[in-house]
């Protein structure tokens, strides 16, 4: 059966869509509730669509949701890189910039270049993606309040002190939590083992790893993963004047690129592969940061080696990834 193309611009409290019929593109939006969720079904039904392919970004958590709504009710799901959509839209030379419009500009985009269809995480993985959230979440608490404890005076120190305690309490329990997780599950105790064997890989980022990636197969190859992170480089060369630095394009998972960042940092060390990696970036002058995201983009190749092929880190490999 032919399916309905229809694109979707998710924000934090609502999603608008833009339904492809024919010559017609028929808009409108709805909360990002359940129950938001509901309504959009039945909106489809009033105009006698039964089957989508739903095409959205990949924008962080709040069109987790509603794809997993949408793909158990059978429909097709694709979850983009935001930059193809902004290229993608440089190709038109689109210009309107509102919520409405960018559902229509991600419904065209779905149209024409028929993007893969998406798969939900394992509830095994879920479980640990939400976990692994928890976790960073209360790192992130703990640091605000510790920032807070080194400019309070007085007795108002006294509740900061408690809610550091109580906070450290918790990120023990949940770091407990996500160990018992993965030992459980022989799927992931076996890649968290595979993982591990990569100098500069540790606990925290594994979990990271299985709980944001995945099954990695679902990338093309290691250059899509990296693509994925917005670990991949943007050049800004072109004729003989402009001459900008390179960067990342920083388009992707941010949630990755800041946990992969002390890894990178670690391998320097304790990695000879990267060690060696990082003097030839040395010697041909590229600046510190440049290494240290390329180092962070190696080691995503190497992760991806180890998980698609299920063997440990081998330094004859890695140095070829």
């Amino acid at each position: 059966m032919e399916r309905t193309i229809i694109g979707i611009d998710v924000a934090k409290k609502k999603f608008d869509v833009a339904l492809l019929l024919g010559e017609k593109t028929l808009s409108s939006a709805f909360k990002n509730t359940p129950e938001g969720f509901t309504m959009f079904q039945r909106w489809l039904e009033r105009h006698e669509v039964e089957r989508v392919h739903a095409c959205m970004e990949a924008t962080g958590t709040y069109g987790e949701d509603l794809a997993t709504y949408l793909h158990s009710a059978g429909h097709m799901v694709s979850v983009v890189n935001p930059a193809k959509i902004k290229g993608f839209a440089q190709s038109e030379l689109a210009r309107t910039k509102t919520d409405k419009a960018d559902a229509a500009l991600i419904a065209r985009f779905c149209r024409a270049m028929r993007p893969e269809p998406w798969q939900p995480p394992t509830p095994e993985v879920k479980e640990l993606q939400s976990l692994v959230r928890r976790l960073e979440s209360l790192n992130d608490m703990l640091n605000q309040e510790r920032n807070r404890l080194a400019i309070t005076r007085g007795i108002a120190r006294e509740s900061i002190e408690r809610t550091i305690a109580h906070i450290e309490t918790e990120i023990e329990t949940t770091k407990r939590l996500i160990r018992e997780h993965i030992d459980k599950d022989p799927d992931l105790r076996n890649k968290r083992d595979l993982l591990e064997t990569i100098p500069g890989i540790g606990p925290a980022t594994s979990a990271m790893v299985l709980a944001e990636f995945g099954d990695v197969t679902r990338f093309q190859d290691a250059r899509h993963m990296a693509s994925f992170c917005g670990l991949t480089p943007r050049h800004r060369h072109s004729g003989s004047s402009v001459r900008g630095r390179s960067m990342l394009s920083k388009t992707g998972a941010a949630r990755i690129r800041k946990a992969l960042f002390m890894p990178a940092l670690s391998a320097i060390t304790y990695n000879p592969v990267i060690r060696a990696f990082r003097e030839r970036l040395a010697m041909n002058g590229k600046s510190r940061m440049l290494i240290v995201g390329a180092i962070m983009r190696k080691l995503v190749h190497i992760i991806y080696g180890v998980l698609k092929n299920g063997r440990p880190f081998d330094p004859s490999i890695a140095a070829a990834a």
